[in-house]
């Protein structure tokens, strides 16, 4: 039996082939929409890939199910309780398939959402009585459960989810043995849970040892733990779950449709009703850009905010480092975000003979912002992260306003003021910059580094 996991660090997600190299059968599980890896993996381990699993319908990206149909013929597999646009085979508690020395078999495990399911996967060559592992999708963390409260838009509350979610864990799968690995769908830094280990695989036992909600406790406390604090999720996230569920373009055909060059008159064109993205690196941004764009570097979590801070509805013009254009579009896509219309053609370059569209984004040194900010005029400096980054520590005298929240609140924000912005390490406060001065603030700097920077120059620092 072969088992290999796929992990994505952008979105910390992770998908799984499982082969039998005797029958040369596999099945793919939680693919993401590009799925070309699995394909070639198949294919130098001499295997077909015959079937795909969800173990839910994801929210926080589009998975590769329909073009892994597409693709190779694979047959889909969801949890009886999904209600999906194209055909697939619904699964209920020991239900599954079989094939050489390989059998995969599905357990009920509601509770992150209504239709999640788990598959135990034996290796029959080892045993027909004991999983080698369980692949939990986001029902089971590595130190974490699953949150239950990303469906409330499609009519479940968190508190109906999370008595699912006690009953899936308590009743499905820590009955199983101990040895019993366990793969999740999701790793640190997903939103999908607030405390996920960044270790990709454990076993039972040491979750019920170690995950925090798996500790001895009534299910009205366990909800209460697994409902607080939790993360912000954007939204974009029911859009995903929705579409998970429908039949839509593959991913190739949405790169056909949006990967076109565009001129620069064309780009300017579109300016004014159009979204117009840069995902350079935010150095390179700085420097030089096309005054109204965007900054999502490729080299953050460019998919999680490219579906915080952009719209819908809204067409997508990307500007990229040059090879970089299809790369920034594929991103998109694994979210959903297919309404790219094109890229603007030989990227920055293209500007060269309009110096007046181009501007900059200012960057002080923390020393430089701490005298700013003792200035009898200071400006406005917003600290973009997160409320629980915050709690912890901050620059004294600033003002919170969290990166998703930023487009909104600006409208309280004086015009005439300067306007410094800062997040842990300058990824985020480039995109806070950007969107800013797209907002017309004109007089926009950065603290380059942000709080990293100024803690390692040893300025002054506010805890609670």
């Amino acid at each position: 039996m072969i088992l290999k996991q796929f992990y994505l660090g952008c979105l910390a997600h992770a998908s799984y082939l499982i082969g039998d190299e005797e029958s040369g059968e596999a099945a793919v599980v939680d693919p993401q929409r590009d799925v070309d890896q699995y394909v070639a993996f198949a294919a130098e381990h001499n295997l077909q890939i015959k079937h795909v699993f969800l173990t839910h319908l994801h929210a926080d990206f589009i998975a590769g199910h329909l073009e892994l149909r597409d693709r190779v013929g694979a047959k889909i597999y969801l949890g009886a309780a999904a209600k999906a646009k194209y055909a697939f085979t619904p699964l209920r508690d020991g239900e599954g398939i079989e094939f050489g020395k390989v059998r995969l078999r599905a357990l009920e495990t509601p509770g992150h959402t209504p239709e999640s399911i788990s598959i135990l996967v034996y290796d029959l060559a080892v045993s027909d009585t004991q999983p080698n592992a369980v692949l939990t999708g986001d029902t089971l963390f590595i130190g974490d459960v699953g949150r239950p409260d990303l469906r409330a838009a499609l009519g479940w509350s968190a508190t109906q989810l999370g008595g699912m979610l006690y009953d899936s864990l308590h009743n499905k799968l820590l009955p199983l043995p101990d040895a019993s690995l366990v793969y999740p769908a999701h790793g640190a830094g997903s939103l999908c849970g607030k405390a996920i280990s960044k270790e990709t695989v454990s076993t039972i036992g040491k979750q019920r040892r170690v995950n925090y909600a798996l500790q001895p406790m009534s299910k009205d406390a366990f909800i209460q733990v697994v409902t607080a604090d939790q993360p912000e999720a954007p939204d974009y996230f029911t859009y995903d779950a929705v579409l998970n569920s429908e039949e839509r373009p593959t991913l190739e055909q949405a790169l056909e449709q949006g990967l076109n060059p565009l001129p620069l008159d064309a780009v300017l064109g579109l300016q004014s009703g159009a979204q117009i993205l840069d995902t350079r690196d935010p150095a390179e941004f700085a420097a030089a850009h096309l005054k109204g764009s965007i900054n999502i570097g490729l080299g953050g979590q460019y998919a999680t905010w490219a579906g915080t801070v952009l719209n819908r509805e809204d067409p997508i013009v990307i500007i990229a480092a040059p090879s970089r254009e299809k790369e920034s579009a594929i991103r998109l896509g694994r979210i959903g975000f297919d309404h790219i219309f094109g890229y603007l053609k030989d990227g920055l370059r293209s500007l060269d003979s309009r110096p007046d569209l181009v501007t900059t984004t200012e960057s002080f040194s923390p020393q430089y912002a701490l005298e700013a900010l003792a200035h009898p005029n200071p400006p406005i400096v917003i600290d973009v992260r997160n409320p629980g980054e915050r709690s912890r520590k901050y620059i004294d005298g600033t003002e919170s306003i969290p990166l998703n929240h930023l487009v909104e609140k600006s409208a309280t924000l004086a015009h005439d003021r300067d306007v410094l912005v800062y997040c842990a390490g300058g990824y985020r406060s480039s995109i806070a910059a950007s969107l800013l001065q797209r907002a017309g603030f004109y007089r926009v700097a950065e603290i380059a580094g942000g709080l990293a920077a100024w803690e390692t120059a040893h300025l002054p620092i506010r805890t609670t």
